[in-house]
């Protein structure tokens, strides 16, 4: 008999889209695979050599659980220059990944019962986590209309104490403006809520400045910002990740660190620190092939007629097929028809239905490929 808190959630749909895709290609189909969040890109060399030097010297053993004291300090450096909050090493915990700092907030902070506000479209994990630690989410709408606070005001009560945003967005690629990000700092201020900022995408984003709302004025004490090495560095395998939070938080969440994983992986930590240190121009390389994927399959999807909102960071196409069925229906055709996978939008909330989500973390040849395919079906 299994608990209700993982009863009462469902697998991952990307991950289970995904495992049809290589299910299909093992049967010697033609699969174009557009459903996954990770890069299609080799890890740069510099950092997997730095992997390889932190094995030959012998780290490879425990680590303090929040993470090797240079790595922290690199990051906090990092939160300082570039998201201009000042965070010092001890606001700092690396993990193995973004998933588990967030399931370490959730775990910290949530009683039965409390509710954290979700964007709807949102990433499905976050739902997941807040229900395994016992919270119950609550939605606000935010897909083609700026978030308000009369939004905020309606989903919330006096059992809020989270609000959860992901700016760039996944599934959506919308990239939250100034004027939200202070109608949310504003709210968490005058309702004494945290916020968890998901900022994982902050180095892929298009014609947008990222602003983080740690930096807002009274944010700082109450924001827990959320990022890692996956999408920005092409890391996706080596898990990991790191949380910036006041540090009575960061406390508790080292708790649940040590009683779960223990520490995140001590090569991979020598990698990520690699990462920091060197140039990035791997980075702005990556970013700018993400730019021109954009450009291609935004411009296709629209001339064939199904409209997609031209993201403004991420990776991700959130594409409106309204007069094909609803979502799962237009899912499964384009797999049975065109051997396109793709997933859902009705997985990432409400609000999505009747979108469907478009990685283009893809190969361009993939792309055009798969928009000549889609073309000849729809």
């Amino acid at each position: 008999m299994v608990s209700k808190r993982v009863s009462g959630i469902t697998e991952s749909a990307t991950i289970r889209m995904g495992q049809i895709a290589e299910q299909l290609r093992a049967e010697g189909k033609s699969v174009l695979n557009f459903t996954l969040g990770e890069p299609d890109f080799i890890t740069p060399e510099h950092i997997c050599a730095a992997a390889k030097d932190a094995m030959d010297r012998g780290y490879t053993h425990y680590t303090s659980s929040a993470g090797i004291p240079e790595l922290r300090e690199e990051i906090a450096q990092k939160i300082r220059a570039e998201n201009k909050v000042e965070a010092q090493a001890e606001n700092v915990i690396v993990t193995p990944g973004g998933k588990q700092a967030i399931y370490e907030v959730m775990m910290s902070i949530l009683d039965d019962g409390d509710e954290v506000l979700l964007l709807d479209p949102v990433w499905v994990s976050f739902e997941a986590a807040a229900k395994l630690a016992g919270g119950q989410p609550r939605w606000v709408t935010r897909l083609e209309k700026e978030l308000t606070y009369e939004a905020l005001e309606v989903a919330s009560s006096e059992r809020t104490k989270l609000i959860v945003i992901n700016s760039p967005n996944n599934p959506a690629g919308y990239v939250l403006s100034d004027r939200e990000l202070s109608t949310v700092a504003d709210f968490a201020r005058e309702h004494d809520l945290l916020v968890l900022s998901d900022e994982i995408y902050e180095k892929i984003i298009y014609g947008r400045a990222h602003t983080s709302i740690g930096s807002f004025d009274g944010m700082q004490g109450r924001t827990i910002m959320i990022n890692g090495f996956s999408k920005t560095y092409a890391m996706t395998g080596w898990r990991i990740g790191y949380a910036v939070a006041p540090r009575w938080l960061l406390k508790e969440m080292l708790k649940v660190q040590q009683h779960t994983v223990s520490c995140a992986a001590s090569i991979s930590q020598y990698a990520a620190l690699a990462a920091l240190r060197s140039p990035q121009d791997c980075v702005t390389e990556m970013a700018d092939e993400f730019r021109r994927r954009r450009d291609v399959i935004v411009k296709r999807l629209n001339e064939i007629g199904l409209r997609c909102v031209n993201p403004e960071g991420a990776f991700y196409a959130f594409v409106g097929a309204p007069d094909y069925g609803d979502d799962v229906q237009f899912t499964e055709r384009l797999l049975k028809e065109a051997h396109i996978v793709v997933t859902p939008g009705s997985a990432f909330g409400d609000a999505g239905r009747g979108y469907v989500r478009f990685s283009f973390a893809a190969s361009m040849a993939n792309i055009v490929e798969a928009m000549d395919r889609l073309a000849n079906i729809v």
